[in-house]
This record gives structure tokens, C-alpha cells and sequence, in this order.
């Protein structure tokens, strides 16, 4: 626990004025899950549990962790005094955090990117897996099961629970909320924002794209905004391969592609969604979570989902808003949870 508290003081630290309670243990799991084509892969994730007396119990965490690029990264890979999912447990929840397909034990697979079916599998099957280890170690839940993630992060929370719901999985008998934080659930939207960042950065070739006809782009053109909205989406050093089958998708104005296969937004959840963005996000666009609400609430969600605006100063980037969005979600789950 000491080196936890040592974590969160450091300046560069994520989580604010959070105070560590438990000292943490963590493991990795190897499960089975899918690929973005359906075939049988092995993965990894890791379960960080909170030393609490003999007999205590305590609630489910899921922390889907936000786009990496490294799979040094990755939680089972990062069983670190910083690692948001140890930071978690410190709280007192048993925390279980996928390292998604493409990273860790599933390293040289394509990592299936916005891909929304390969997604909820890596969290829906880990946390079945998490399941079984649990009852084999001895490490009691009390019954409540929160998820959570930013980012990339916050897109497979609500792809997994979306499938959670749509399944009948027996995962959704314990969900009590869900916290996503600028989730890119609108991909359609989310790249039609990219292409325009593409517009303002480069005025020539941006005077000739358009959303809805980049179909009829020259090859050579098309070649060009697919290597800037890579470029805008995976650095060039990463040491993962990404599945960007939906960019092609996307450039090809396929939008029935992306909405089936991608999108992530336009369901009606049974349990509380809080979500939670930043107005200045060039990286995911604030119009994403406005129209995931937007089309919750047009399906009678009514107020089982809302939005909150990060107001990180001076600007409420994707970046700035990472502290705030675990205060955020922590304060959510603190008028629900029990156990800690």
C-alpha cells in the first residue's frame, strides 16, 4: 500500500485525492475469446484483489483500459503501483481488467480495433473466467458488478454491455452502472470528426474530402487521408498490430458497416449509463456521446442515462479530462456500491 500511496502523489499521477486503503494482489488469468473473424483465441487480463480480512466481501470492478500502443502497457503486462486497475482495488474492489485481444498473451493478433462483437467478448469472457478463478481462490464478491473504462476504454464498456444485455448474460444480474468516459460509441460520427481535424490540418487535400463521398476519391488520394486518420488514431512506433478493417469500411462510405459492426450507441441500456466527456476532445468528439444519449433517450432510456461535461482547465481535452473522469466515476459508484 505504501507504494501505491507513493503513485498517486507523484505530480504525474492520474487519479486525484484518492486515498489507497488496502494493500493489492495481483494476477493474470489466460481465458479463451474471440477474434474480430470469430475463431478461438487465447487472452490475458489480470485480477487485482484488495487484502481484506478473511471472509470480507467485496464488489466487481471491469476497468477496460484506454487506447495503447505498447503491449508493455497492457494491465497483466503493468502490475505497477500506478496501474489504474491496482489504484482501483487499493479502494477495496476486486478489479478485473482485460488486456484485450492483441495484447498480452494474445500479442500478434490483430488487436480487433472499434470492432464492437470482438470487443464485449474479451470483457464478457473475462469476467467469466474471472468468475471461476475466484470461486477456485476463494475471493468473494458481494453481488455488485460496476464497469468502466475511458477512451477506447469507455467504447468497450458499452460494447460489452450492450452484449451483456442483448445476450441475457448472467454478468447483468449484478450490473449496477456503468461509467464510460469519451468513448468514441459513435464511430460514424467519431471519423466524420477526424476527417475534419484531416480538413483544418491539411487545407489542400482537405478542400477535396468530404464524408459521403469519400468513396469517389482517386486512389491515390484515398491512400493519403487512410494514412492521416491512421496516422491521428496509431503512432507509427506502435509494437501491436491493429485491425483497421472499419477505416476502409469507413472510406468507402460503407455507414451500414459501421453502424452494424462498429457503433455502440444506439440501444437502450436497463441499468444506469453515466457518461462523461470533454467539449475540447479533438481526440473523440463530444458529438459522440451527445448523439449516444441522444439515441438512448429517443429509445425511452429517459434518465437511466446522462452526460457530464468535464470542465478541466484551461481546455477539456481527451487528456485533461482523464483525472477528472476518475473522480467522476469513483463519486458515481459511491452512492451505489457496498463492501468497500
Amino acid at each position: 500500500m505504501t507504494d501505491i500511496s507513493a503513485a498517486l502523489a507523484a505530480k504525474e499521477s492520474l487519479a486525484q485525492d484518492v486515498v489507497p486503503r488496502y494493500a493489492v494482489t495481483s494476477y493474470r488469468l489466460d481465458y479463451l475469446t474471440t477474434d474480430a473473424d470469430g475463431r478461438e483465441v487465447r487472452a490475458s487480463g489480470m485480477v487485482s484483489v484488495p487484502q481484506k480480512p478473511v471472509g470480507a466481501k467485496s464488489p466487481l470492478l471491469s476497468y477496460q483500459h484506454g487506447t495503447i500502443f505498447r503491449d508493455a502497457e497492457a494491465p497483466s503486462n503493468n502490475a505497477v503501483a500506478s496501474e489504474v486497475a491496482v489504484v482501483l482495488a487499493s479502494l477495496g474492489y476486486i478489479v478485473l481488467a482485460p488486456d484485450y485481444v492483441g495484447f498480452g498473451s494474445s500479442k500478434g493478433t490483430q488487436h480487433p480495433y472499434l470492432l464492437s462483437a470482438p470487443s464485449a467478448a474479451a470483457t464478457l469472457d473475462f469476467l467469466t473466467a474471472a468468475r471461476t478463478w475466484r470461486g477456485n481462490a476463494n475471493v468473494a464478491d458481494n453481488g455488485q458488478l460496476f464497469l468502466t473504462g475511458y477512451s477506447e476504454g469507455g467504447y468497450v464498456t458499452m460494447a460489452a454491455h450492450r452484449a451483456m444485455q442483448e445476450s441475457g448474460s448472467p454478468h447483468l444480474q449484478q450490473l449496477r452502472m456503468v461509467v464510460p468516459g469519451a468513448g468514441p460509441y459513435n464511430v460514424q460520427t467519431t471519423m466524420d470528426g477526424l476527417v475534419d481535424l484531416v480538413r483544418q490540418e491539411q487545407p489542400v487535400l482537405g478542400a477535396l474530402i468530404n464524408p459521403g463521398f469519400l468513396r469517389y476519391l482517386g486512389g491515390s488520394v484515398q491512400r493519403e487521408v487512410r494514412r492521416l486518420l491512421l496516422r491521428a488514431l496509431i503512432p507509427g512506433d506502435a509494437d501491436v498490430v491493429y485491425d483497421t478493417r472499419f477505416i476502409d469500411r469507413y472510406l468507402a462510405d460503407d455507414t451500414g458497416y459501421v453502424a452494424d459492426m462498429s457503433s455502440v450507441h444506439d440501444w437502450k441500456p436497463t441499468v444506469p449509463v453515466r457518461l462523461y466527456h470533454g467539449r475540447d476532445d479533438r481526440t473523440v468528439p463530444y458529438a459522440s456521446s451527445v448523439s449516444t444519449l441522444r439515441a438512448m433517450q429517443q429509445r425511452g432510456a429517459g434518465d437511466l442515462v446522462n452526460l457530464t461535461e468535464c470542465r478541466a482547465q484551461p481546455v477539456a481535452g481527451h487528456v485533461q479530462c482523464v483525472p477528472s473522469f476518475i473522480t467522476f466515476m469513483l463519486g458515481q459508484f459511491a452512492g451505489v456500491v457496498q463492501d468497500l
